[in-house]
């Protein structure tokens, strides 16, 4: 019997018993170490001779004992792989990605709708690697003929950061494996309980399980997950070269959230539509950015590559920078930070030197809003947002 993805991310990692009492803890506990001892050498050649061969053996502290194997089974599950590494952030996710599929010499075509730290990763890191990244519009340009004799990865975010922008997988996946290159894709979004990168063909799906694995706002964590075992290699080496590893404790707690991850998701995606009904009424909001919103220019894809949506949007306000400001500091309910996925409603009036490198937001002059709505009444939301546009008292 093949059990339902939301019953076997219920069960994993649930502790074994013990063969004297008979009795187990529900979940596995912090399993913390340095030092992994072995009953004998043979014990020990097993172990590298696995670890070796690309197996996830544990060895040494930093590659995971128990607690963190039970967390990459359940990356595996949700993106439908059959390798994860874990990183200690979302961004070390990504940066492992790229160390372990390119190298100096090599060309990356990068979405223009990614998440902007990776623009810093290019400057930062990848230029004096000699590494090339070059950026694409994956709804305006034509990417097949943007490809280069040495470009070896495709690599981009659906939906976008920033603007939800939906990008089609499949059409790109289709282009990349004609071409013999790579795709990766940064999947926060879906986290793979709402949307399989690797089912719609990419190569590599990267998470920031900071986000809705963990569900609470108060881990980093991020993932790397593949389903080719000669990708998996490249990634495994990476990711031992590069020396990362990530607190038991941290693990633990991602594991704890994602008992309610199939409770939690369904919620925010609710509670976000809710909101956008209640935006679409009001004259000050020029557009929504949502792809889960049936007047989403990215709802089709939505609707065909996705199972589900959760509390992302971005609202586009009629209004000076100065009034957007006015907007934000009146909320009462949303607090104001950077990140998302957790319980919390939260907010931040986008930099408008963050868009201009988006083509999808195009010569837009309105005042950007991303809201991630929580899991607090709607009710509740809706009067707090309302109270908030008020204060802008634009018509349009």
């Amino acid at each position: 019997m093949t059990e339902h993805l939301d019953t076997r991310l219920l069960h994993i990692g649930s502790a074994p018993f013990d063969p004297e009492t008979g009795t187990a803890p529900v979940s596995l506990p912090s399993i913390r170490t340095s030092t992994v001892r072995f009953e004998s050498l043979d014990a020990l050649d097993k172990a590298m001779a696995r670890r070796l061969a690309g197996e996830r053996a544990i060895t040494y502290g930093r590659s995971g004992m128990d607690t963190h194997r039970a967390l990459e089974d359940v990356f595996m599950q949700l993106e439908g792989g059959s390798y994860c590494v874990l990183a200690p952030s979302g961004m070390a996710a990504i940066t492992i990605a790229f160390l372990g599929l390119v190298r100096s010499g090599d060309h990356v075509l990068v979405a223009d709708c990614v998440y902007g730290p990776v623009r810093n990763l290019d400057r930062a890191l990848l230029r004096g690697l000699g590494i090339e990244v070059s950026y694409f519009s994956a709804g305006r340009d034509d990417v097949a003929a943007l490809i280069r004799p040495n470009t070896r990865l495709i690599y981009v975010e659906s939906p976008g950061s920033l603007l939800l922008e939906m990008l089609d997988m499949p059409a790109l996946a289709a282009i990349a494996q004609e071409r013999g290159i790579l795709l990766a894709t940064d999947n926060t979004w879906g986290s793979g309980y709402i949307y399989r990168p690797l089912a719609l063909g990419a190569d590599v799906s990267i998470v920031a399980g900071t986000k809705y694995v963990a569900g609470h706002s108060d881990v980093m964590l991020g993932a790397v997950i593949v389903k080719d075992p000669a990708v998996a290699a490249r990634i495994h080496s990476a990711q031992y070269a590069m020396g990362n590893s990530l607190s038991a404790d941290d693990a633990w707690l991602a594991l704890r959230g994602v008992r309610t991850m199939a409770v939690r998701m369904p919620q925010h995606a609710r509670n976000a539509l809710e909101v956008c009904k209640f935006l679409d009424s009001r004259p000050e909001v020029s557009r929504i950015f949502h792809p889960a919103w049936a007047k989403d220019p990215g709802y089709a894809l939505w609707q065909r590559d996705c199972t589900g949506s959760n509390g992302m949007l971005s609202v586009a306000l009629r209004c000076s920078r100065q009034e957007a400001r006015s907007f934000v500091n009146a909320l009462t309910l949303f607090g104001i930070g950077f990140s998302w996925g957790g319980f919390e409603s939260l907010v931040q009036l986008v930099d408008q030197s963050a868009l201009t490198s988006h083509s999808y937001w195009g010569s837009q002059e309105h005042a950007l809003v991303r809201l991630h709505i929580g899991l607090e009444s709607t009710d509740d939301l809706i009067k707090d947002l309302g109270q908030a546009l008020d204060r802008i008292g634009a018509t349009g």
